[in-house]
């Protein structure tokens, strides 16, 4: 009943003093039915239960004693008391950093919603700036002890259950937090009442200051038809139909451009006022009254005034435009007739006068000529353009137009123009027509030369090449041919010299008329590049060059007839090396072909040939010396012989390299019969069958050739796919760089391989066993006892060491060594 009376403020019926367990439940009875007259049901909470002490009724029946009196009073934008309180924290902690509201519990953990509560009031009492989020005990702690210090607000909740408490108890936290909303409540309301205080204020100055910018806009736009007024009445102007145009282009732009702003002006004025009218009449304000004169109506009468002298100015200006336009157009059409005219004329007179044509050649002349006679004709077509210039310029005069002055004397100049222009194109035709009599002479001079110098320059041009060309010639044949065609030639020189003296004369007369005449540019002719003086250079050097030319042929007679003499010695010589060059090759070749006795008899022959050859060689010398004398003469062809130096040096290494290569096939021959234990019919029938495929005589089989030729000895290659793969395996070994043929050593080498028995390396590893005991290795002191000191060394210093089992220092692996010898390993 005393907790009830404390946080109801209202008292409460006497309670029973008696001790008795019946006095205790009619006390707790009578709270319970204060608690039901407030509005609060209260389900399964009875009497008994809390004089028996159940924790459980107890505790609910104070929670709701609080909900009901420190909570459920709370209101805020007509929410639950609950949704109401946990809005007032979020907006008045909104502005501080670290606190996020949005529950009861864990939001108030740290203690910042509660010292930013305290600080949003009273910021007097806390630092909020020195609060940290890592302190939340220090934080609590802080602001508990100020609300209960200054703000009456007992410590309700302890700091340390808060933080060690997973989820803190809401009631708690509500209750607690009430009690802040309580004691700032008295702030809250003075909060409302400045509120509504501001916002009156607000709309009365918002309506003072429309009111005030309705006058000023009033005013303004009254001054501003005041001045306007004044221009738009007047009807002065300079009389003429630019200055109306001036006019009606400044009345466009003042439509334009100053007016439409004044009608956004006028019509903003007119909403301010309908605006501030209902503004004053929501806030239940008197009506606004304008100063005198600036009602809207007066606005209003004023701007209808500015229409109506609008609307007659603009008529008056038209009305004027097109009286002066009239009058205009007959000024306009005077100027731009006249504009014309002396545009057409500008320059006439100069070029009338110009004495341009003293300087023209004969077709520029004519081209002038002609220009004139369409200048004429363009004058006569002028005439009537000049009659209708004076006819307007009289018409002026007669409406008195006001520039007369100026188009009197315009049209005076232009006649007087048209007066000098006459009289000077007479002038110019008699010019024209005497120059082109003159320059008619001096061109058909011009042409004439041009004709004949052309033709005789050529011919000159051509002499003079002929008679210093760098001619070759080889033969005596070629050397006479040119002599006679120079004999005639010289012939030919007495009509030429007519032909000159003829042309020079042309040049001549044309020099005198220009000088009579004074005609500038008349030596120049149009028809050609040439110059009496470059004939005569040219027929000069031509007169010299003649007998130059006389000398230069007898000496290069002289020389042919030297050369030939050379040619002669060369083909005796060459005529007898040549052919017992090819008798000596041909005899070589029969041999190294092998069917001529044994081949010790061959090699004997081919050593006979070789000591032959080696004596031959003086011959050849003694021809190289000719061959030098033929180079020195440039002498290219010799017809006394089919052999050439070159021919014969080749021809003389091939029989030196085909007795060198035959001597030493043969060698070979000889060593592989003695070597390898075949007899010389073997070695026949290798060489016969070699030779019978070898077509060619190239000493060397194609691939196909090769097997045609292992198949006439009897091998046998099967024509299947493993046929194939055998064959490729002999080429493998008989041609082991590719190169697409087999040569006869290499045929040898397989054949004697293929017919005879070879020591393989097994053979020689059971050689080497049973010089080491049949151990699977050798002693170096082993190789040294069985074997010549050479060889022993040999094999030591290529023997790799044994690493099988039973191995002992300085063992060497004869197996590997052997394998090697064959290409049987890496070794």
């Amino acid at each position: 009943m005393l907790l009830l009376e404390v946080i109801s403020g209202e008292t409460l019926p006497k309670p029973d003093r008696g001790k008795m367990r019946f006095h205790k439940i009619a006390n707790v009875n009578k709270a319970l039915d204060f608690i039901a007259s407030k509005g609060v049901k209260l389900v399964s909470i009875g009497a008994e239960e809390i004089v028996d002490g159940n924790l459980k009724m107890t505790l609910g029946m104070i929670w709701t004693i609080i909900l009901r009196f420190a909570i459920q009073d709370i209101s805020v934008e007509e929410m639950t008391a609950k949704e109401g309180l946990l809005l007032w924290c979020q907006r008045k902690t909104a502005p501080y950093k670290n606190v996020n509201v949005q529950n009861f519990h864990l939001s108030f953990k740290d203690g910042l919603a509660f010292c930013a509560l305290i600080h949003r009031h009273r910021p007097d009492l806390i630092d909020y700036n020195k609060l940290s989020k890592d302190n939340p005990l220090e934080n609590l702690n802080t602001a508990f002890d100020v609300a209960e210090k200054y703000l009456d607000i007992p410590r309700m909740l302890d700091p340390d259950d808060l933080i060690n408490t997973p989820k803190p108890d809401e009631r708690a936290i509500m209750t607690y937090v009430s009690c802040y909303y309580h004691a700032f409540q008295g702030a809250q309301q003075a909060e409302t009442a400045a509120n509504r205080i501001c916002k009156v204020l607000k709309v009365n100055q918002e309506n003072e200051r429309l009111m005030e910018e309705y006058e000023r806009l009033a005013s303004d736009l009254l001054e501003w038809i005041r001045r306007t007024m004044p221009w738009l009445n007047s009807r002065q102007t300079d009389n003429s139909l630019a200055g109306v145009q001036k006019k009606l282009e400044e009345y466009r732009t003042y439509r334009r451009k100053h007016k439409p702003p004044r009608v956004e002006q006028k019509a903003k004025l007119e909403t301010n006022f309908n605006t501030l009218q209902t503004k004053l009449r929501l806030s239940n304000r008197p009506a606004y009254m304008p100063t005198e004169g600036k009602m809207v109506s007066d606005i209003a009468n004023a701007w209808k005034g500015l229409e109506l002298s609008e609307k007659s100015f603009e008529e008056w200006l038209l009305s004027e435009m097109m009286r002066l336009e009239r009058l205009e157009h007959l000024a306009q059409k005077f100027k731009h007739k006249a504009d014309i005219h002396e545009d057409w004329t500008r320059g006439k007179e100069e070029m009338l006068q110009s004495q341009d044509f003293r300087q023209c050649k004969l077709n520029e002349l004519k081209a002038l000529k002609k220009k004139h006679e369409a200048f004429e004709s363009d004058l006569a077509a002028h005439q009537d353009r000049v009659e209708q210039i004076a006819a307007i310029a009289q018409e002026l005069n007669t409406l008195e137009y006001h520039d007369s002055a100026s188009v009197n004397s315009r049209c005076q100049r232009i006649c007087d123009q048209w007066d000098r222009l006459g009289n000077l194109t007479q002038r110019r035709r008699q010019a024209l027509d005497e120059a082109e009599r003159i320059l008619e002479k001096i061109d058909i001079l011009h042409l004439e030369f041009a004709k004949r110098a052309a033709p005789f320059n050529n011919w000159l041009d051509g002499t003079r090449e002929d008679l210093v060309d760098m001619f070759i010639v080889h033969t005596m044949e070629e050397i006479q041919g040119l002599i006679d065609a120079h004999s005639q030639f010289k012939a030919t020189l007495g009509e030429a010299d007519k032909e000159y003296n003829s042309i020079v004369g042309l040049v001549r007369e044309v020099e005198a008329t220009v000088q009579k005449y004074q005609v500038p540019g008349g030596l120049e002719n149009p028809y050609t590049t040439l110059t009496a003086n470059d004939l005569t250079k040219k027929w000069s050097d031509v007169r010299q060059l003649v007998p130059q030319r006389d000398q230069t042929l007898q000496a290069e007679l002289r020389k042919q007839q030297n050369n030939e003499m050379v040619r002669r010695q060369f083909a005796e010589k060459a005529n007898q090396v040549g052919p017992w060059i090819e008798r000596q090759m041909d005899a070589v070749t029969a041999i190294g072909m092998g069917l001529q006795g044994s081949l010790e008899d061959q090699l004997h022959r081919l050593k006979e040939y070789e000591q032959g050859v080696y004596a031959y060689k003086p011959h050849i010398e003694e021809l190289e010396k000719i061959h030098q004398a033929v180079q020195e003469g440039m002498i290219f062809e010799n017809r006394y012989t089919q052999y050439t130096m070159e021919t014969l040096r080749v021809g003389w290494e091939q029989l030196l390299t085909s007795i060198n290569r035959n001597i030493n096939e043969v060698e070979n021959q000889i060593l592989t019969r003695d070597s390898k234990g075949i007899t010389q019919d073997q070695l026949n029938e290798f060489r016969s069958s070699f030779n019978h495929f070898d077509k060619n005589r190239t000493g060397r089989l194609a691939p196909e050739e090769f097997k045609s030729c292992l198949v006439s000895l009897g091998y046998s290659i099967g024509k299947d796919r493993q046929g194939e793969i055998d064959f490729q395996r002999i080429l493998a070994v008989v041609d082991p760089n590719s190169t697409g043929y087999v040569h006869f050593d290499a045929f040898l080498d397989f054949m004697t391989r293929e017919t005879t028995d070879t020591d393989t390396a097994e053979q020689v590893i059971d050689s080497f066993r049973i010089l080491a005991g049949d151990k699977p290795y050798i002693l170096p002191d082993e190789l040294r006892r069985e074997l010549p000191p050479d060889q022993a060394e040999y094999c030591i210093q290529r023997m790799p060491p044994y690493k099988g089992p039973n191995a002992v220092p300085g063992a060497l692996d004869y197996m590997s060594f052997s394998t090697a010898l064959y290409g049987e390993s890496d070794l």
